[in-house]
């Protein structure tokens, strides 16, 4: 089995890269712009040619992807994200069904639900609810593969996760770590939401378990530590992890959702204090799969890692 990584310098695509090579996997990294070791693509759109990467190749792992950015500089994010998620993929699974490949797994989003799943966990079989850009163009692109697949012999899975985290990680979880950390009072204390994250080793061993299951054709999938926990108690951990304790206060959730709308902080605290839930059973039962990583062994490897950066 001969596998073709995109994004192998990202965040999960490194993680991705570095489980095959210890798994004794066949597989070619790709990135958009030259690094050691990888060949280099260019941009990602619906004109990248992908032929020479494809040429021999069983299995895509699609990893690659315009992701949210807190501070977007683009004239248009929109289309931004349409050109990446939505014409990129459709490009590569297009010139990957060309070229033979019989398995196409695309990691997509959480945010094809939506951003928050209330008082119940988000299921593969609920309804697409996507809210932002981003959700729209990862739903967008999960329907343009599933036509394509079913035009030609090529498999798909589906990979859902929401937020991934571990050694390496930046953006929100960095901000998290550094908050938890600071000693700087936090007005959490009153927040009692539950969120389903997801350690970068547990996904990464579920893409592994992906490439040669049968029955994870045609499949979509959630993915979680299959732990659920609370921002104060997650900040808890992190900061206990360091040593240190998180200093929590309670401010009603009410007042901290009026306060973030009046600074343009409302995206922040709805994160903070909202629940996203994931329901991981189909996906436990159909690979026959356990997230081999406990949420208390991913937040000590993550933050290990932090400190000694």
């Amino acid at each position: 089995m001969k596998v073709l990584v995109t994004g192998s310098n990202g965040f999960v695509g490194g993680h991705l890269c570095r489980l095959l090579e210890q798994a004794g996997v066949d597989f070619l990294p790709t990135v958009r712009t030259s690094a050691p070791g990888m060949v280099a693509i260019g941009s990602i759109s619906g004109t990248t040619d992908w032929s020479d990467a494809l040429q021999g190749r069983d299995v895509v792992v699609h990893v690659a992807a315009r992701v949210h950015m807190l501070n977007d500089a683009s004239v248009d994010p929109m289309a931004e994200f349409q050109k990446v998620n939505v014409e990129g993929t459709m490009n590569l699974a297009r010139q990957a069904a060309a070229a033979g490949v019989s398995r196409f797994i695309f990691i997509s989003s959480i945010a094809v639900h939506g951003l928050t799943s209330g008082n119940t966990p988000f299921s593969p079989d609920d309804k697409p609810n996507p809210h932002d850009a981003y959700g729209f163009s990862k739903y967008e692109a999960e329907q343009e593969l599933a036509k394509i697949c079913a035009e030609t012999e090529m498999e798909r899975i589906v990979i859902r996760p929401p937020l991934v985290y571990g050694p390496g990680v930046g953006a929100n979880f960095l901000r998290l770590m550094k908050l938890a950390g600071s000693g700087i009072p936090l007005p959490l204390g009153a927040v009692h939401n539950l969120r389903s994250p997801v350690f970068v080793g547990n996904l990464c061993e579920l893409i592994l378990r992906c490439l040669t299951h049968p029955s994870a054709a045609g499949q979509t999938f959630l993915v979680s530590d299959d732990r659920d926990v609370s921002t104060p108690e997650l900040l808890r951990m992190l900061a206990g992890e360091m040593g240190k304790s998180a200093r929590l206060y309670p401010v009603p959730v009410a007042g901290l959702r009026m306060a973030a709308r009046l600074i343009g902080r409302s995206g922040e605290i709805a994160r903070l204090c909202s629940s996203l839930q994931l329901d991981i059973s189909h996906t436990k039962k159909t690979l026959g799969w356990n997230p081999p990583f406990t949420l208390e062994e991913g937040i000590a490897q993550t933050v290990r890692d932090y400190l000694r950066r």
